[in-house]
């Protein structure tokens, strides 16, 4: 395919899809040297930003699919040059233009997916509320105190349906008087919005909130970053504002008001891995913190970089549905500064972390060496 740029100018057309902000950038470079991509393989943001000021990206290649949406370069510019929304307008074009490279060709299935059942597995969406079978999980009724949303990943993956099933059993050991909704839900759409395709976004955000306004939610509790973000940041846009709490803040409530009780010890050294999506996009570090040193026996020590500087596990931007080739993930380096703290859990409070990193614990000789836990599964352990 030629360059979009002979159709039309192509600063043009990013500035119309999000991206105007690329043209206060003065080449500082300041991107690229927090980069996690440049641990493992030559990538330049900075580049990329250069090309779309004269007008000369190319929309074809691997390198505007690379960026995670990780934040690492928005925190560190000076200008505000808003790096991640520059390479989403560069993939809404792809998107119009179907041009993926064959790293993202998986997109294509992921679209139709979300497009047909609402989740990016294609999964029956019948299903949906399958996890919760015998768990005295009842479905959303307004006047309830609490939707737990808990995403797709937790609805339909194997592994992380465990998420689910222990924050409900959570929520149930604390009183907490919560709901489902089931075969209602949509994925939140965050994840395909970064890769372009605004409009089956806005498909899904128009019916997530006509069935949450229709059931008179309020107050939505949610397990992935990623759900956290969108629903609290993005979904305004279409004029609503819905009280949302990610699980580790509501978690941490529930502890100080003296509803949920810690009656059991965990004698192990853990670490913890802060999601971009919670941490530098949201500002949540403190209260997971707080709730596993609550816990009598854990020793908690941090990697090599954590809080603002957490190294990204390679899933946000949508990149969690594509090929990424062995010795460029970045999964990979992070449970190396897992493993390298001594400790023997890994804990985090995301999906996407959670499925990156157990495949990369998969891949290593010394598989056995940590254990990959979301916060809410230690907490389980530790009150019933």
């Amino acid at each position: 395919m030629e360059n979009i740029a002979d159709y039309k100018e192509i600063a043009d057309i990013i500035k119309a899809k999000g991206g105007d902000a690329f043209k206060l950038c003065y080449q500082c470079g300041k991107c690229d040297t927090v980069c996690p991509w440049n641990q493992l393989i030559n990538f330049s943001m900075r580049k990329i930003v250069r090309q779309a000021t004269f007008g000369m990206s190319e929309i074809e290649g691997e390198d505007i699919w690379r960026c995670t949406t990780c934040g690492k370069c928005a925190k560190q510019c000076p200008r505000d040059v808003k790096q991640v929304e520059s390479c989403v307008a560069l993939r809404r074009i792809a998107t119009e233009y179907g041009v993926y490279p064959a790293s993202a060709n998986p997109i294509r299935s992921i679209r139709s997916g979300l497009s047909s059942e609402g989740n990016p597995f294609s999964e029956e969406r019948k299903k949906r509320a399958d996890w919760a079978e015998g768990l005295s999980v009842n479905t959303f009724t307004e006047g309830m105190e609490i939707l737990y949303f808990p995403g797709c990943y937790l609805s339909y993956d194997p592994r992380l349906k465990k998420v689910a099933k222990a924050t409900a059993s959570i929520l149930n050991k604390a009183g907490v008087n919560f709901g489902i909704l089931g075969i209602k839900e949509n994925c939140c759409g965050e994840s395909i919005r970064k890769t372009g395709d605004e409009e089956l976004f806005r498909k899904l955000a128009k019916e997530n909130i006509k069935t949450f306004i229709a059931h008179g939610v309020k107050k939505i509790l949610v397990s992935s970053p990623h759900c956290y973000h969108t629903f609290k940041n993005e979904y305004p846009e279409f004029m609503v504002n819905f009280e949302v709490v990610h699980i580790t803040q509501y978690l941490f409530g529930l502890i100080n008001e003296g509803r949920l009780v810690f009656n059991k010890e965990y004698e192990k050294k853990i670490t913890y891995h802060d999601p971009c999506y919670l941490g530098r996009h949201n500002g949540i570090y403190d209260e997971p913190r707080k709730i596993l040193q609550k816990i009598s026996g854990i020793e908690l020590t941090e990697m090599v970089d954590s809080r603002e500087n957490s190294l990204c596990c390679g899933g946000g931007g949508g990149r969690i549905w594509m090929d990424t080739p062995k010795g460029e993930r970045l999964s990979d380096l992070r449970l190396e500064q897992a493993v390298a703290t001594g400790a023997k859990v890994l804990v985090t409070s995301c999906p996407y972390c959670i499925a990156n990193f157990e495949d990369s614990l998969l891949s290593r000789k010394d598989s056995e060496a940590i254990k990959i836990k979301d916060i809410t599964e230690i907490i389980q352990e530790v009150i019933s």
